[in-house]
């Protein structure tokens, strides 16, 4: 089995547990956290796969998401901060 799909299976499997977190996390903020920590897994997991494939446009489809996924956990945490957006 391919190093990089072993990587993507462990990604997966953490993708699952910060999915419980989402769903039992007592507070909102261990929510908005547990979410971000998916989108990073998100990320993580589509860099190996164009990594595995290399097909590029899989690294620049995670840079893109990275970047709007930053942007809206800044506006995330101004919301429950209590700021107005």
């Amino acid at each position: 089995m391919n190093p990089f799909m072993i990587a993507l299976v462990i990604i997966f499997v953490s993708i699952a547990v910060a999915i419980i977190r989402v769903l039992l996390g007592p507070t909102v903020p261990d929510r908005v956290v547990a979410l971000d920590t998916i989108n990073t897994l998100v990320i993580a997991g589509m860099i190996l796969f164009g990594t595995a494939t290399k097909m590029l446009i899989y690294i620049d489809v995670a840079i893109v998401y990275a970047l709007l996924s930053y942007i809206t956990t800044l506006f995330i945490a101004k919301y429950l901060q209590g700021g107005e957006l």
